[in-house]
C-alpha cells in the first residue's frame, strides 16, 4: 500500500474534533454528534451500530480495517455503499477534516476578522437577549434562595485579585456566578479584567486572543486595545486562532455581570483569552515553556501598563457521566465523592499554589476531567494574591442519563 493511498481522506476519513452525547428515544439510544467550533451547525443523531463506525474515523483505519471490524462486533457484513454513504454525509456536514472543512475554515476566519465586533452568540439561549430582562434576570441571581446574601462581603472594600466563576448555562448556573460577582461587587475594582475561558474545542497555541470589542444586550465591551496590540507584538501566535471566540461561551457569560457591576459606575476594558491545556500535558516540556513563554509576556505587558487590574477564570470542573465518557451514570455516591475531590483539589488553587493544583489532577490521571484547568492555572499563575476562598460549589446535570458538570465561584484578595 502506498503513503498516498494511506493518506486519501475517501479511504482514510479523519473525523474533526467533535463533541458527542447518547439520548434515549424510548427503549432505543442512540448518540448525537455536534461540532462545539461552530465550523459546522448542523448536528447527526447515530444508532450506535454506525457510532461504532465513525468512532474509527482516524486516519489510521481503512474502510475495508472497519468493515472488519464491524463485523467481528456485529456478528454482519458492513455494505461498503452504505459507509461509503457516510462518509459523504460527514464530509458535506464538515465533520470531517478535509478541503471542504478547511475551505470553510478560512472563509468564517476571514468574516470574523472583518466584523466590526464579536456579536452575542448565546444571548436569548442561555440568558436573556432582552437589555431590561436581562438586568432583572441578573438580580434575581443575588436575590435567589441560592444566590448570596446582602450582608457586606469580609473583603468590602478591599483590591480584588481575581475570580473564578463557572461557564455553565446562566439559566442555571446563574446563582453560583452571582457568588463571585457579589464580591466584585463589594471590593475595589480596577479598570482592566484579564478573563480566561476555556476553549472547549480545544486550541492547537494553546492560547487564543482576540482584538474584538464584545456586543452583549448591555451594550459594547470594549477589548483593551493598548495592551492587545502589545500583546499582538510579543506573542503572535496567540491570535492565530482568534476566530474560536465567536462561538465560545466562556467569555461571553462573563460580561454582563461585569457591565451590570463594574459598567454601571465607570468605564472598563477586558483581556479576553481563550486557553485550552490540560494538566498532564504540563509534562511535557515543550508544553510547558509554551504555556511559560505566553504567560510571562501577559504579565510583563498588563504590568508595564502600570493599572490595576482583576483576573477572572471561566472554567468547570468535574465532568461525570456517559455523555463524558463514562460506562455507567453517576450516582448520588459517586458525585459525592467527586466533590470530596473538587474541594481537596481547590485547597491549592486557595493557598495560590499552581503547580500543587496541577500535580492534583496528574495524580489522578484527570479522570473526572477538569476542563477548566488551563484557566484556573493562568489565573493562579497570573495574579499577586494574599489568598483565595472558595465561595460556593454546585452541579448541573447534562442529559437523560444524569450525566454531571461541577463548577465552583471563588475570590482572591
Amino acid at each position: 500500500m502506498t503513503s498516498d493511498t494511506a493518506k486519501d481522506p475517501k479511504l482514510y476519513p479523519v473525523l474533526r474534533n467533535l463533541q458527542f452525547s447518547p439520548i434515549k428515544q424510548g427503549e432505543d439510544q442512540f448518540i448525537v454528534l455536534w461540532d462545539p467550533s461552530g465550523l459546522s451547525k448542523e448536528k447527526l443523531v447515530l444508532p450506535l451500530n454506525y457510532f461504532f463506525i465513525v468512532q474509527h474515523f482516524d486516519g489510521e483505519h481503512s474502510l475495508l480495517e472497519i468493515g472488519g471490524l464491524y463485523l467481528k462486533r456485529f456478528g454482519e457484513f458492513l455494505m461498503p455503499s452504505k459507509v461509503e454513504q457516510l462518509v459523504e454525509d460527514l464530509d458535506q456536514k464538515l465533520f470531517l477534516e478535509g478541503v471542504k472543512a478547511e475551505s470553510a475554515r478560512l472563509r468564517l476566519r476571514d468574516e470574523y476578522r472583518q466584523a466590526p465586533l464579536r456579536k452575542a452568540a448565546f444571548a436569548g439561549r442561555s440568558y436573556e437577549a432582552d437589555g431590561a430582562k436581562l438586568k432583572k434576570q441578573l438580580d434575581g441571581f443575588f436575590t435567589s434562595e441560592e444566590g448570596p446574601d446582602f450582608k457586606p462581603s469580609e473583603n468590602q472594600g478591599k483590591p480584588i485579585r481575581g475570580l473564578v466563576a463557572p461557564t455553565y448555562d446562566l439559566k442555571q448556573a446563574g446563582p453560583i456566578y452571582a457568588w463571585a460577582y457579589k464580591e466584585l461587587q463589594d471590593s475595589e475594582q480596577p479598570d482592566v479584567y484579564v478573563v480566561f475561558g476555556t476553549a472547549y474545542a480545544g486550541l492547537d497555541n494553546l492560547f487564543a486572543l482576540t482584538d474584538k470589542d464584545f456586543e452583549t444586550p448591555l451594550g459594547l465591551v470594549p477589548t483593551d486595545q493598548p495592551i492587545v496590540s502589545r500583546l499582538k507584538e510579543c506573542l503572535p501566535t496567540s491570535f492565530e486562532e482568534d476566530i474560536c471566540h465567536q462561538v465560545e461561551h466562556a467569555i461571553e457569560f462573563q460580561l454582563p455581570f461585569l457591565q451590570q457591576i463594574v459598567g454601571v459606575k465607570k468605564p472598563f476594558t477586558i483581556v479576553p483569552i481563550l486557553t485550552s491545556f490540560s494538566a498532564a500535558s504540563l509534562l511535557d516540556a515543550t508544553v510547558r515553556q509554551a504555556v511559560d513563554q505566553f504567560l510571562a509576556g501577559l504579565r510583563a505587558v498588563v504590568n508595564e501598563t502600570g493599572r490595576t487590574y482583576c483576573v477572572i477564570a471561566g472554567a468547570e470542573l468535574a465532568h461525570l457521566g456517559m455523555r463524558y465518557g463514562d460506562k455507567a451514570p453517576p450516582t448520588d455516591f459517586s458525585f459525592h465523592r467527586s466533590m470530596q475531590f473538587d474541594l481537596e483539589m481547590l485547597k491549592p488553587v486557595e493557598e495560590l499554589k499552581p503547580d500543587d493544583f496541577a500535580a492534583y489532577i496528574q495524580k489522578e490521571q484527570d479522570q473526572r476531567r477538569i476542563s477548566g484547568f488551563s484557566s484556573i492555572y493562568s489565573l493562579l499563575r497570573l495574579i499577586q494574591a494574599e489568598k483565595g476562598q472558595v465561595l460556593r460549589y454546585d452541579r448541573g446535570i447534562t442529559d437523560q442519563y444524569n450525566s454531571t458538570v461541577t463548577y465552583a465561584s471563588m475570590a482572591f484578595f
